[in-house]
């Protein structure tokens, strides 16, 4: 079967679901059909009746995270978060960017989830699965509600996000950042246009998400830079250069992610990398595997975002002197010793 890439996509199919026993398998004519019209974004209605997601990870910085929605039509080819539409019957590719589950009840989840007597204040990362401002945020606005809930609670939230939209909720952000309640992470992969199109097709280019950096600092909300993901032989040799943008966009902490391909992600990569630089497929290739002894992918804690090996220590060190070189090395500790909760009538979400 042949693969044509999608105009706006990332993905260019729709692998086959491994929780399905039936798939439809589209022919060589209808898959170039598809990619010349597009493929069209739904919105569906997320029922869920709970917003915190728990994890046990020991590799990321959070317990409790808020993901108001589920897909993103931001369509980075590499999301990690790709699988997770399987459980929903739905295909991880072209499904996942086009088939977007809107929590519409976020908001009063999060209230009454606040508002329980056993929950621990603690940072809640948002989103730390699907972008919280993708586009549909701009019209929906889930994420900035959920905000406004957090700030009544005095409950602090760490954000991460490849959208200049970021920059439209200043004003809580801004009210946050006085009692230190919010920090927010940029999430940089390249400084190229043209790459960035083809691999996260519908985020915020480079230089808008250098101006959102500059705009929340300047509003005096701590903001750093993620380099995320570092694909080796193609993005590493760009590490020291966003670094260098975003410490003079004021950015005051960074961190990295080295690509991960879970399940379904490592074809629709590999498939991806073949139609757009099948050049660098080798190269590629062949250093993921030297971070993954020898695999493309592996799902171990303590290894899957920072691999291993000696490419693995050469983006550790460099990385390490950049930021230590360009000041990107700052603390900035949230604080959760304000939470209350409001009586009601306290709680204005709109």
């Amino acid at each position: 079967m042949a693969r044509f890439p999608q105009r706006g996509r990332g993905a260019s199919y729709d692998p086959p679901n491994r929780f399905e026993r039936l798939n439809i398998v589209l022919d060589d004519a209808e898959e170039h059909a598809q990619s010349q019209s597009g493929r069209r974004t739904e919105f569906f209605v997320d029922a869920t009746r709970t917003i915190l997601a728990r994890n046990d990870s020991p590799d990321v910085g959070f317990r409790v995270s808020v993901n108001p929605y589920r897909g993103c039509e931001h369509g980075c080819v590499y999301c990690y978060a790709r699988p997770g539409h399987e459980v929903l019957g739905l295909s991880g590719g072209l499904d996942f960017e086009s088939k977007i589950f809107i929590k519409r009840e976020a908001p009063t989840l999060l209230r009454q989830a606040l508002s329980k007597r056993s929950w621990v204040p603690q940072v809640v990362a948002i989103s730390g699965v699907t972008d919280p401002y993708q586009p549909v945020e701009r019209r929906v606005e889930l994420t900035r509600s959920c905000l406004k809930v957090f700030s009544s609670f005095g409950n602090p939230v760490a954000i991460i996000t490849k959208n200049h939209l970021v920059t439209r909720d200043i004003d809580i952000l801004a009210e946050m950042a006085e009692r230190r309640l919010v920090k927010v992470m940029i999430s940089i992969t390249s400084l190229k246009d043209d790459l960035v199109l083809k691999m996260e097709p519908r985020t915020s280019r480079p230089h808008r998400r250098l101006q959102a950096i500059e705009k929340l600092t300047q509003a005096g909300i701590p903001t750093g830079v993620m380099v995320a993901p570092v694909v080796p032989g193609l993005t590493d040799e760009e590490m020291p250069e966003i670094l260098k943008a975003a410490a003079g966009a004021g950015a005051i902490s960074a961190s990295y992610i080295v690509l991960r391909l879970p399940g379904i992600v490592q074809d629709l990569f590999l498939s991806w990398l073949k139609d757009h630089y099948p050049g660098r497929f080798k190269k590629v290739s062949g250093r993921l595997r030297s971070l993954r002894a020898g695999k493309l992918s592996d799902s171990r804690f303590g290894h899957r975002m920072r691999g291993e090996g000696e490419f693995a220590s050469v983006l550790e060190m460099v990385f390490r002197h950049t930021a230590d070189r360009f000041g990107l090395n700052q603390r900035h500790d949230l604080d959760a010793s304000c939470f209350v909760r409001p009586t009601q009538g306290q709680l204005p979400l709109f």
